[in-house]
């Protein structure tokens, strides 16, 4: 059974940190990219940040320099560390794992938690 498990959430300051963390299981973690997205009250879904199977990690404008992905294939865990946190960082974050083969996608979703920063 796959499971995403997604932790450290909570209420920070403007200007705080908080890390998150993505546990996984029934899969093969270290074969697949792994990514946050997060999603604000009526905004849609958007990527934050994702890092390969070889460890290449990429980030939108909006986070660069402030949010850093990382993981451990050891733990089947991926990390995602906020500096810097505005209020605009509030949002439900989620993890998703995914993996293409002969243009056969498999994708996995964590349940999301909620990252709330106060000004």
């Amino acid at each position: 059974q796959v499971q995403l498990v997604e932790s450290g959430g909570g209420l920070v300051q403007s200007g705080g940190s908080l890390r998150l963390s993505c546990a996984a299981s029934g899969f093969t973690f270290s074969s697949y990219d792994m990514s946050w997205y997060r999603q604000a009250p009526g905004k849609e879904r958007e990527l934050v940040a994702r890092i390969t199977s070889g460890g290449s990690t990429n980030y939108p404008g909006s986070v660069k320099g402030r949010f850093t992905i990382s993981r451990d294939n050891a733990k089947n865990t991926v990390y995602l560390q906020m500096n810097s946190l505005k209020p605009d960082d509030t949002a439900v974050y989620y993890c998703n794992a995914l993996r293409v083969i002969f243009n056969i996608r498999d994708a996995y979703w964590g349940q999301g938690t909620q990252v709330t920063v106060s000004s």
